[in-house]
């Protein structure tokens, strides 16, 4: 078995695999408090009560842009699991040629999800993970990672309003029916939705007439992906499980 694990600011991804099937999955929060030995023992308690042995997995590989977590996660695993995880960065091999000016500034869960895109669709994508941060990587028609653009998650927007404001009321995250909000929390609610599914058909629309590339395909990952997607009419496919397909597909390069 492979065990993935998908470092974000906000929460950490697991998922197993047994060839190419994921099996089993978990989010958990990414606390950077956490030593080496509470993440080693979290994860083991979860293959438990998941009635899955730990001690069964033989490969382990992590993304991460928490530095300290991976360090923390990498002791944990080690001492738990008895294996020294693989980790996207600098001398991974991913098989992509990398455009940016410097490409360690790259987060390592954009080019994960890069390469999962393009093994996925083999021609020109963006890719949209709707994380901490809503970040967009646009992928060459030959596999190359061309960059892309960051903008504030939503949940990041929604804590913002509530914190940066007097009176504004911190609220639910929901599709509202109108655009025009009748109270503040729906006009809140249409500024934050709408105004994401605006910003996310206007970048991919800005990308496209930029770069060329016809077709252009797009994919959205990420916890609130099905929640946006189901009203840009850029985006035609939705896979939560991206990040965690592109880490297998890296392990399985590098191994």
């Amino acid at each position: 078995m492979l065990l993935v694990l998908d470092v974000g600011n906000t929460h950490i991804v697991l998922g197993v695999y047994q060839g190419e099937e994921l099996i089993r999955h978990w989010r958990v929060a990414t606390r950077v408090e956490r030593t080496g030995d509470e993440y080693g023992a979290l994860i083991t308690g979860l293959f438990a009560s998941s009635g899955m042995d730990s001690k069964a997995v033989d490969g382990v590989i992590i993304a991460s842009v928490v530095p300290p977590v991976q360090s923390a996660l990498v002791r944990g695993i080690r001492r738990s699991m008895g294996h020294t995880p693989m980790l996207v960065g600098p001398g991974l091999k991913t098989g992509m040629s990398i455009r940016y000016d410097n490409p360690k500034e790259v987060g390592a869960d954009r080019i994960v999800n890069a390469v999962a895109a393009f093994r996925l669709l083999g021609q020109a994508a963006v890719v949209v993970d709707f994380g901490t941060a809503t970040t967009f990587d646009l992928v060459g028609p030959q596999g190359e990672y061309l960059g892309g653009a960051i903008a504030p998650g939503l949940n990041l927007a929604l804590d913002a309003l509530f914190e940066r404001t007097a009176k504004l009321p911190r609220i639910e995250l929901n599709r509202p029916a109108t655009v025009v909000g009748r109270d503040t929390v729906t006009s809140m609610q249409a500024g934050l939705y709408w105004g994401y599914v605006a910003l996310v058909d206007g970048l991919i629309d800005r990308m496209a007439a930029e770069s060329g590339f016809q077709p252009l395909r797009v994919l959205a990952t990420g916890g609130l992906a099905r929640l946006i997607a189901q009203d840009c009419r850029r985006i035609e496919i939705v896979d939560e499980f991206l990040t965690l397909t592109g880490l297998r597909l890296l392990y399985e390069r590098n191994k």
